[in-house]
């Protein structure tokens, strides 16, 4: 009996430790650099047993990044302001790229498979991406109802209403905030564990009290 409450307080002295280790949170609009667009893949992917490392890009940051060309002419081909402009999934390419993700195919039949699929506008968050005809065009949804594209020539990076039905709703970067809620929930969960782990010291305390 002495052994089994030695190998439960043993235990609660783990749990305590993972317990009190400093919390992780997200950090918003943080640019970070070198990041592969395989990781950023990763982190707006299945569920994660662990949070996604603090300073990873999200599409709130997508958004911020897409919305510093407002105003740049659409210039077909373009993907930077040496060009004079930008086309759409030039846009994409660039502001992805200032975030520091790198590896993004450059035309937007190419970029239409990357991520994971949404269902439909209804369920589409900042930062994803909204393609239309195909893969004729493509922009970056910034919510209600909203993107920021660069439409056609003759026109210029701007922040209008989803004009039709996307062909292709693609989710490929996490949302702010995302990584601090799974910090909760594996606190959360470790919490549970202490608890259970301390109402079976009590139990084995009384045990062994009723034996004496």
């Amino acid at each position: 009996m002495t052994a089994g409450i030695a190998a439960v307080q043993t235990r609660i002295g783990e749990l305590r430790q993972l317990v009190e280790k400093p919390a992780i949170t997200a950090k918003a609009s943080t640019p970070t650099t070198g990041v592969s667009f395989e990781a950023a893949l990763t982190a707006a992917g299945a569920p994660r047993t662990s949070p996604p490392s603090p300073g990873s890009p999200t599409g709130q940051d997508l958004v911020a990044a897409a919305s510093t060309y407002l105003g740049v002419p659409y210039v077909w081909g373009g993907e930077s302001l040496d060009e004079g402009g930008l086309d759409c999934s030039g846009l994409v390419q660039r502001a992805l790229a200032d975030l520091g993700v790198t590896d993004v195919p450059r035309v937007a039949r190419q970029q239409m498979t990357l991520g994971t699929a949404v269902p439909s506008l209804d369920q589409a968050l900042p930062g994803d991406l909204v393609v239309f005809g195909g893969g004729s065009h493509i922009g970056i949804y910034v919510g209600d109802g909203k993107m920021i594209d660069a439409p056609k020539p003759g026109k210029a990076v701007v922040v209008r209403d989803v004009y039709t039905e996307p062909t292709a709703i693609r989710r490929i970067l996490p949302q702010a905030g995302a990584a601090a809620a799974a910090a909760t929930d594996v606190g959360a969960t470790v919490a549970a564990a202490q608890r259970a782990a301390l109402e079976a010291l009590v139990g084995l305390n009384a045990t062994a009290g009723a034996a004496a």
